[in-house]
């Protein structure tokens, strides 16, 4: 169950409600509870323009239809957890795919990949990949 905790810097989602939350933060779990929540319509809108891929704007017009926009807009972001499984392959995990390759790679090959110089190339294979890593 996703929970959501509004407070003066943004929305933050939690897994589970919280033990306690600070002074002018809101807990709400569903649309009705952001509807029975008292926000005033500059906090409304300072929390819709906070969201990314929104249009802004600078009226509340509807209040409802505006906390409703809202309550859809902040379940369609993504969990946090699910961003952070995509982390790019670090420059050393990189360089042993390269090597891994059937036909390897060269000190010229990785040093173009990696932006490096020569030396910096001969210094990672020597110290880490031979000596931490134990790769030949």
């Amino acid at each position: 169950m996703r929970v959501y905790i509004i407070g003066n810097d943004g929305i933050i989602l939690c897994r589970e409600p919280p033990a306690a939350v600070n002074e002018g933060e809101i807990v709400v779990a569903s649309n009705e509870e952001l509807h029975a929540a008292q926000l005033s319509g500059k906090r409304l809108l300072a929390l819709w323009n906070a969201l990314p891929d929104v249009e802004k704007r600078k009226k509340v017009g509807d209040r409802d239809a505006l906390i409703d926009q809202l309550w859809s807009a902040v379940e369609a972001l993504p969990d946090p957890d699910q961003q952070s499984d995509t982390k790019p392959p670090s420059k050393q995990e990189a360089v042993v795919a390269m090597l891994q390759r059937s036909e390897g790679a060269t000190v010229d090959e990785v040093a173009s990949a990696m932006g490096w110089q020569r030396h910096t190339v001969r210094g990672l294979f020597s110290g880490t990949l031979k000596k931490k890593l134990g790769l030949t």
